[in-house]
C-alpha cells in the first residue's frame, strides 16, 4: 500500500533533517559561530519542498537511494543560502524566516553573508562526494544542472529581476520570466536531480521537466496569493511584505481570482505531464496538489 502524502512528507522531512544535521556536524571548522549560523538557518524548519520533489521523482522512476539523499541535501543547502541572502537588509530586509529570526538578526549581517556563502559551496562539495558511487557523467550532469539553476541563468538572475521590478508595473510575460528563474529554476533542478539519481531515460526527463517547469511557476504564484490571504504566524515570515515594498506580483497584476485561476490551470498542465508514470507518479501528483493548495 502506498503511503499517504502526510506519511511521505513526515518520513522524508525527518530523513533530510538527519542528513543535513550530519552534514554540518562533519564540518571541521575553526569558527563555531559560522557553523552555528549555518545550523540556525538550515535545520529545524521549512517545508523541504525541493528535497521532497527529488525524493518523489526518484520514487516515480525507481526508488530513492544514497545519491537522492546527497542531491536532496545539495538542493536544500542552495535554497537556504538563497533565503539567508534574500533576507539581508540590502535585499528584502526581512526579520522573520521559518518562524524564527532571520540569520542576520540572530547573528549579524557579516556572519549571515558568510553562512550563505558556506552553504552554497557546501552544496557542490556534497554533489562531488566520491563516497557515493555514481557514474562520472551523471555526477557532472548533476553539478551542471544545479549550477545553472542557481546562478545567472536561474535563481540569481530571477532575484535581480525581482529587485529591479520594485515600484514598476511589468507585463505578465515579464513576471512569468522572473518567477521561472527566481523560484522555478531550482524547483526544476529538484525534479531533474531526483531523476538523475534514479538514472532516468531521456523520455522521462522530457516529461519531468515539463511537470517541474509548470509546477514551479504555480508554486511562486501561490506564494504571491498567500502574501495576501495568509497571516504571519501561518507563513512563518512577514505577511504582506510584497505590498509594503511595492513589489509587483501576479495578484497585483491579475487580481486575486485570476491569479488563483492561473494556479489551477498550471496544476492541470503539470498533472497531464505525469500521465506516463502511472501509479508510481502518484506522490508527485499529490505534492503538486499540496503546492497549489497549501496555506504557508
Amino acid at each position: 500500500m502506498n503511503p499517504s502524502l502526510g506519511e511521505f512528507i513526515s518520513h522524508y522531512q525527518a530523513r533530510i533533517e538527519a542528513k543535513l544535521a550530519q552534514l554540518l556536524d562533519n564540518i571541521d571548522s575553526h569558527n563555531t559561530t559560522l557553523v552555528a549560523a549555518m545550523k540556525h538557518s538550515l535545520l529545524g524548519g521549512g517545508k523541504r519542498m525541493r528535497p521532497l520533489l527529488a525524493y518523489a521523482t526518484a520514487q516515480a522512476l525507481n526508488n530513492a537511494n544514497d545519491a537522492t539523499d546527497n542531491f536532496a541535501c545539495a538542493l536544500e543547502c542552495i535554497h537556504v543560502y538563497s533565503l539567508i541572502h534574500d533576507d539581508l537588509p540590502a535585499m528584502d530586509d526581512d526579520e522573520l524566516r521559518r518562524g524564527k529570526p532571520t540569520c542576520h538578526i540572530a547573528y549579524d549581517e557579516a556572519t549571515a553573508i558568510l553562512a550563505g556563502d558556506a552553504l552554497q559551496t557546501l552544496a557542490f562539495e556534497v554533489l562531488a562526494d566520491s563516497n557515493i558511487p555514481l557514474p562520472p557523467q551523471l555526477r557532472i550532469n548533476a553539478i551542471s544542472e544545479l549550477a545553472r539553476a542557481s546562478g545567472a541563468r536561474g535563481m540569481v538572475v530571477g532575484q535581480a529581476i525581482d529587485l529591479e521590478a520594485v515600484d514598476s508595473a511589468p507585463s505578465i510575460s515579464q513576471m512569468e520570466t522572473m518567477h521561472k528563474h527566481k523560484t522555478g529554476a531550482l524547483i526544476e533542478a529538484s525534479v531533474v536531480l531526483g531523476a538523475l539519481s534514479a538514472n532516468a531515460n531521456e523520455q522521462s526527463f522530457t516529461k519531468l521537466r515539463s511537470f517541474a517547469q509548470t509546477i514551479g511557476l504555480a508554486f511562486q504564484i501561490q506564494d504571491d496569493i498567500l502574501d495576501v490571504t495568509s497571516d504571519t504566524k501561518t507563513l512563518g515570515k512577514a505577511q504582506g511584505a510584497d505590498i509594503k515594498r511595492n513589489k509587483p506580483t501576479y495578484v497585483s497584476l491579475l487580481g486575486l481570482e485570476n491569479a488563483q485561476e492561473k494556479v489551477r490551470d498550471l496544476y492541470e498542465n503539470a498533472i497531464d505531464a505525469l500521465a506516463p508514470f502511472g501509479e508510481q507518479g502518484q506522490m508527485l501528483r499529490l505534492l503538486a496538489q499540496y503546492i497549489v493548495k497549501r496555506n504557508y
